[in-house]
């Protein structure tokens, strides 16, 4: 059964930093691409970055250009984000994902890209 696992959410300052973890099984998780979203409290599920299966192609929305970073250790499975200078207004449920089919016709910031996903971990940025 394929498996995503989020860890490391929790609660930071503004300005603060924190990396999420993502770990995933019963996949090929070296040939999937893996994404981040999140989603604040009376908002849709936002893409938040990408990262290709060799790890060398990464892409970001434009909030969290220059903050957050994505990564990721095929060796073990997992799928990082790094999150740097946090603010308020990042409070959300981060979730990872993976993209297994390919939908070339579905832009790879819209959550219908995706086929598989984590239960989501809670991201709390006090002021």
């Amino acid at each position: 059964q394929v498996q995503l696992v989020e860890s490391g959410g929790g609660l930071v300052q503004a300005g603060g930093s924190l990396r999420l973890s993502c770990a995933a099984s019963g996949m090929p998780f070296s040939i999937y691409s893996m994404a981040w979203f999140r989603q604040a409290p009376g908002k849709e599920r936002e893409f938040v970055a990408r990262i290709s299966g060799s790890g060398l192609s990464t892409n970001n929305a434009d909030s969290v250009k220059g903050r957050f970073t994505i990564s990721r250790d095929n060796a073990k499975n997992t799928v990082y984000l790094q999150m740097n200078s946090r603010k308020p207004e990042d409070t959300a449920v981060c979730y990872c994902a993976a993209d297994k089919q390919s939908r070339t016709s579905v832009e790879v910031t819209s959550t219908r890209r995706y086929d598989y996903w984590g239960p989501g971990t809670q991201v709390t940025v006090s002021s």
